[in-house]
């Protein structure tokens, strides 16, 4: 007979504590948190989304040294007495020329930037509905629609408490691995919720570390300027000495012909043996112009933020500087950044950041779920307080966790329902989203009984209107484009159809649950504690103040059709 295993002192009252700060962790940010995780994950197809919202737009690439030299052509017709050039060759998941030009003297109330894009077979600008599309996704994601610098603190401070509950919650469960293994979804309520969210966190694990650790890294200018300051005598100096190929040269203001790009572009692809990725042109006209080509973030993990570079003389065409071995400490931040921005994933690879990054905001659904479940076994009859929190957390559960969702597929069909000359129509857009996620919080806070089942179903139904609506209102539906191999409206289109599947089964699963009997705690007052009535299952109707039960009961917060 094997002894009993001492635990050692204070081990205990560790994990304890971690499953406290676990617990509050999560919650508190837990709704940002849903919302920052799954527009994450559809900015991984960013390109993709903004195709299929111009579906007008159909263009092939070509090579960028072809692609620069028609983007010279039309700056030069356009705007040539610009600041700046931008031109970003198109790729493959981009087949458009992308131009950004900054005027001399903008208007009151501009910025002062103009963008243009050009079809590569044409040389034309390219003027497709007016969307936000996937950059909707990619800026709420950090940004959470509010003003700078505010949206961008309270996104940092949501990834701080992601951390802590990661690393809280991995001291928490000392048997995570074997419970990564064990999943009875058959027994319902907080051990279902339970599997499920271990399984969830321990599936996707580095990358949810990855993903939570390197966001910060984004930020950490922001988040953690002394050392900058103490170093830098300004923001605009650290940026020219970090980022040298964001470096804005002066202008000398003495008028000469800009050198040909496309020979220099030519010249970088052959030393990198890669990609231009961006091309840029301070003062061009100018006697100071000067050439920055910058590789493509495609062509490594570390080039999200601080790719190779190459500055040449804007006239002459001389090679002024360049950089290529970066030292080991820049390394290190490139890989943590770019591993977040996921610039460098093939096809396949990006499809696993997609899919691990939807485990990940499934974990913090699951385990806002699974606060509710916790508490609901715990809570003390007659307790007016905790019945008024659950019913809190409960409601922000449905109407977040449902309610995104029906933005998003909500944000979806208002750009192919809108009359696509419409001015200001991508405002529209996102006022959709964010209408469908307030209705969803209203819905769930006025229907209790059945907010789960509702704004479930909501969820799926305006999910399998989308590629309806796009065949409807487009030629490139999936009639057209599963034939004629076109994989990025397709898979957008199996894509939804595919997730409403998935809503339609959890609004399914949810309006069982509220036909299922529920647990009604009572007790006789005037009894003894021995003779006090056992736990009675009665119906969920039975559990209504005004239904028949046993003596003087006493009902705390109704489950309704909380899964």
């Amino acid at each position: 007979m094997k002894a009993a295993k001492v635990k050692a002192q204070g081990e205990e009252g560790l994990r304890q504590s971690m499953s406290w700060l676990h617990t509050w962790a999560g919650l508190i940010f837990g709704w940002v948190l849903f919302a920052m995780f799954l527009t994450g994950s559809l900015a991984f197809f960013r390109p993709e989304i903004t195709q299929w919202m111009q579906p007008e737009i159909e263009a092939k690439p070509v090579p960028a040294v072809q692609a620069v030299e028609i983007g010279q052509r039309y700056l030069s017709e356009h705007a040539s007495d610009a600041k700046r050039w931008f031109i970003t060759p198109p790729t493959d998941r981009e087949p458009l020329i992308q131009m950004l030009y900054q005027v001399p003297k903008p208007k009151p109330g501009e910025r002062g930037f103009v963008r243009v894009k050009l079809d590569p077979a044409t040389g034309q600008a390219v003027t497709g509905r007016e969307t936000r599309g996937g950059e909707f996704f990619y800026r709420f994601h950090f940004e959470l629609e509010t003003a700078f610098p505010w949206g961008r603190w309270l996104a940092s401070i949501a990834g701080m408490f992601m951390l802590v509950a990661i690393i809280s919650g991995i001291i928490t469960h000392k048997k995570i691995f074997t419970d990564f293994f064990t999943f009875r979804p058959g027994k319902g309520g907080q051990r279902a919720w339970m599997d499920g969210h271990n399984v969830l966190s321990v599936l996707g694990l580095p990358f949810h570390l990855m993903i939570t650790f390197s966001g910060l890294v984004l930020f950490m200018i922001m988040l953690m300027p002394a050392g900058i300051h103490a170093v830098y005598e300004s923001s605009r100096q650290y940026t020219d000495d970090v980022f040298k190929q964001f470096k804005v040269t002066p202008p000398l203001n003495q008028p000469a012909p800009l050198v040909r790009l496309a020979p220099l572009v030519e010249q970088a692809q052959q030393h990198w043996q890669g990609r231009v990725g961006r091309v840029t042109v301070n003062n061009p006209g100018d006697a100071g112009a000067t050439v920055t080509l910058v590789r493509d973030a495609a062509d490594g993990v570390s080039y999200g933020r601080l790719a190779p570079y190459m500055r040449f003389n804007g006239v002459t065409g001389e090679l002024q500087e360049s950089e290529d071995d970066l030292s080991a400490t820049v390394k290190t931040a490139g890989v943590i950044t770019g591993l977040h921005l996921g610039l460098f994933a093939a096809p396949l690879l990006r499809w696993f950041y997609f899919l691990v990054s939807l485990a990940g905001t499934a974990m913090v659904g699951t385990g806002l779920v699974l606060w509710i479940a916790k508490r609901r076994q715990k809570a003390r009859p007659g307790d007016a307080r905790e019945a008024f929190s659950l019913r809190l957390v409960d409601g922000l559960n449905a109407g977040t966790i449902a309610g995104v969702v029906f933005g998003v597929a909500a944000f979806f069909l208002v750009n192919r329902l809108l009359p696509a000359d419409m001015p200001g129509r991508q405002v529209w857009e996102v006022r959709a989203f964010f209408s469908a996620w307030a209705l969803s919080l209203v819905y769930a806070f006025l229907f209790q009984r059945r907010k789960w089942q509702d704004l479930l179903a909501v969820a799926a139904a305006s999910l399998a209107l989308v590629p309806v609506v796009n065949a409807f209102t487009t030629s490139r539906h999936l009639g057209v484009s599963l034939p004629q191999g076109d994989w990025v409206m397709a898979g957008f289109d199996l894509t939804c159809l595919a997730s409403a599947l998935l809503f339609a089964w959890m609004a399914r699963k949810a309006a069982r649950v509220r036909k299922a009997p529920v647990k009604v705690r009572a007790k006789a007052v005037a009894q003894p504690r021995a003779a006090q009535p056992a736990v009675q299952t009665v119906s969920a109707q039975a559990a209504e103040p005004e239904a028949p039960r046993a003596p003087n009961p006493v009902v705390y917060e109704p489950r309704g059709d909380t899964p």
